[in-house]
């Protein structure tokens, strides 16, 4: 079975900087479990709904987006990933980050017909585009950040999984979708949204926010040293010229940070990685899943989180190795091998933790 359903929680607005191995889950559960079927309708009655409806279409025919084309996105670390979850045939699998879809196929294809994939995303289009690219698959897909996974898994059905997956790069696809802003040359509106229903769009941000309060987002989120020097010129150029694209951000950053010797990085790709998290709450998401996701793994299930930065590697880390549901697999993390970036340069620096659930209720 194949279904699509928008099962976003919506959490009153908490925006940082608004205005100043043997699973547990029954196979034969019905889509929505009976004991938890009252409880849903009650106080999700959206998820309820989309849930035990038909499947629906999340886009409307004849519109133009990211949804209508086939993914580009490579995923990093397969073999690596499938290794470290070590599924069976029936298992029960969680990929919190649907993506291009490449990670939840594999998935797929380890567990079986038998088995189940629960895939989610925060962007609407990966949703509509693994409608059609997924499809016959046995993976069910809905719309949501990570962090309400155990929502999710409710109105699925499943009461513990055998392995999750959270891979929280940028995908390609995204980066190409020139309306949006991901990348430093797009002259689409600065967005920088997974879900465009939720928050606040980049733009918006850099023409409210004062420099102090842009300073620190671009040092505590980018790790950018000349943060007051580009929120400085971000707060200059608005006097007459607000930023509106991504390549008006772009070519400010390059002029006020200089670029340093022996490094190929683009100069504006803190500050681009800054102002997605704080748009996101990337980081807030993270922490949140980390706290809640242990509980939904069966006894010897395993989490396999892939970052892409030090902020975001920190803090799963020091939560493998602080939480005493888990129990850490990876001392250090995984890199990709030289012949996987030598195909996929975006992958060099993946790093992929993994730990297993080994304290029971």
């Amino acid at each position: 079975m194949f279904l699509a359903a928008n099962c976003s929680v919506r959490r009153a607005e908490r925006h940082p900087f608004a205005a100043d191995s043997a699973h547990k889950g029954r196979k034969d559960a019905p889509w929505v479990a009976r004991r938890s079927a009252a409880l849903l309708s009650s106080w999700m009655p959206s998820v309820y709904d989309q849930f035990v409806s038909a499947e629906r279409t999340v886009f409307s025919p004849g519109t133009t987006n990211m949804a209508e084309h086939t993914s580009i996105h490579i995923p990093v670390l397969v073999s690596e990933v499938l290794d470290a979850l070590h599924l069976q045939p029936g298992g029960v699998v969680v990929d919190g980050t649907l993506g291009g879809g490449g990670h939840a196929r594999r998935l797929a294809e380890q567990v079986g017909r038998s088995g189940r994939v629960v895939a989610v995303d925060r962007d609407p289009q990966v949703i509509a585009r693994a409608e059609r690219e997924l499809a016959g698959l046995p993976i069910q897909v809905a719309q949501s950040d990570f962090c309400e996974l155990p929502e999710v898994l409710d109105a699925a059905g499943v009461e513990l999984a055998d392995g999750i997956l959270l891979d929280l790069g940028l995908s390609s696809d995204q980066l190409a979708d020139d309306d949006r802003g991901f990348s430093f040359e797009s002259e689409g509106v600065l967005d920088l949204r997974f879900d465009p229903e939720r928050g606040e769009p980049a733009w918006r941000l850099l023409a409210r926010l004062r420099a102090e309060t842009l300073a620190q987002i671009l040092y505590n989120y980018g790790e950018e040293r000349f943060s007051r020097r580009v929120a400085a010129a971000i707060v200059e150029r608005r006097r007459y010229d607000p930023i509106r694209t991504a390549r008006q951000l772009a070519q400010l950053v390059r002029s006020c940070v200089p670029v340093a010797k022996h490094h190929r990085i683009d100069p504006a790709t803190r500050t681009f990685q800054a102002l997605r998290i704080a748009v996101n709450q990337e980081l807030a998401s993270l922490e949140h899943a980390l706290r809640r996701l242990p509980e939904r793994l069966a006894v010897g299930g395993r989490l396999a989180i892939i970052s892409f930065h030090s902020l975001e590697d920190r803090r799963v880390k020091l939560a493998f190795r602080d939480d005493p549901r888990l129990r850490v697999l990876t001392r250090k993390p995984v890199r990709p091998a030289e012949a996987e970036v030598a195909r996929n340069p975006r992958a060099s620096s993946a790093r992929l933790r993994v730990a297993e659930r080994v304290q029971g209720d």
